[in-house]
């Protein structure tokens, strides 16, 4: 049987190795499901987007993007 432990540390350092890559991924998978869904389910897929770039370590680079822009236009 897998260890599923080590394959989630293998995935958490990966994803802080490649900060931006992993984003990417996380971020095409919720559009694919919200086609998939007809976007019924959005805020439930963003929430588990969320959730997984907080377990890997990965920065939204969406969200940061925008902060980013919310600072400058102050």
């Amino acid at each position: 049987m897998p260890d599923f432990g080590e394959m989630a540390d293998k995935a958490k350092e990966f994803a802080g190795d490649h900060d931006k890559q992993s984003d990417e991924a996380l971020d095409k998978a919720a559009e694919f499901a919200d086609d998939k869904t007809g976007n019924k389910y959005d805020s439930q897929i963003q929430s588990g987007e969320d959730k997984a770039e907080g377990y890997l370590g990965v920065e939204d680079q969406d969200k940061q993007g925008q902060d980013q822009q919310n600072q400058g236009n102050s």
